[in-house]
């Protein structure tokens, strides 16, 4: 029995060599490069997250100061940006603050916590700033982040991946006139997500004479791509 599986694995392997050696033989010969590209461009849309933050002995007076804050904050919102304002809630919490003895024991409830955050899209960067005053004035206590984005983020994408497959096929054309070889054509190109770093957590200060200032900065754009030429 040993002897039949030991005849068996060699005619397997006879076979898987050859056949691995016929796809060596016709692989052409090639260079394989890598090209980077980053694009840096203007933000056009700015997201902030604004929230109500509010306590009270119960859980009831807690969301009810809360609902009424946030609704004046809305108000004031939809009147500087328009009815048709994006806005949208993206969490809330209602929970009970404790108190811990400092002999052990159980803790107590000493009142709730509710907090509410909704997040604002604007496509006119001027208004970032005044949104954020508007907010704070109308009752707003938090500012969770801020972040600068693009509403095209595709095109932006493909300006990056262009650019990077355009370096890697000039570094194959430099790497095979050094070698006196000449590119015949494209074997293939693997790409990387193209990878977009917007401008997070914008730091601001306000005043109660000048409004809030904003600096949006530029947005990267990164792609890479590996590419492989046939060369002779």
């Amino acid at each position: 029995m040993n002897i039949a599986r030991g005849v068996v694995a060699a005619i397997l392997l006879f076979f898987v060599t050859c056949i691995a050696g016929q796809d060596t033989d016709k692989l052409p010969p090639s260079i394989r490069t890598s090209g980077e590209a980053i694009v840096m461009v203007p933000p056009d849309r700015a997201q902030i997250d604004i929230g109500v933050t509010t306590q009270a002995n119960t859980s009831q007076a807690a969301a009810a100061e809360n609902a009424k804050k946030l609704e004046a904050t809305l108000t004031r919102l939809r009147q500087l940006l328009g009815p048709t304002a994006d806005i949208k809630t993206i969490s809330y919490t209602l929970s009970p603050n404790y108190r811990y003895p400092r002999e052990g024991g159980e803790p107590s409830i000493t009142g709730y916590t509710a907090t509410n955050i909704v997040r604002v899209t604007i496509d006119d960067l001027d208004q970032v700033g005044k949104a954020i005053d508007a907010a704070t004035q109308a009752g707003a206590n938090r500012i969770q982040s801020l972040r600068f984005t693009l509403k095209d983020e595709r095109s932006v994408q493909a300006r990056a991946l262009r650019e990077a497959s355009a370096n890697a096929r000039r570094k194959a054309d430099v790497l095979a006139a050094a070698s006196n070889l000449t590119v015949v054509r494209v074997l293939s190109i693997v790409e990387s997500s193209p990878a977009v770093f917007p401008v997070h957590d914008v730091a601001f200060a306000r005043t109660e004479t000048a409004a809030t200032p904003i600096q949006p900065g530029n947005i990267e754009v990164r792609a890479t791509v590996v590419m492989t030429v046939e060369v002779r």
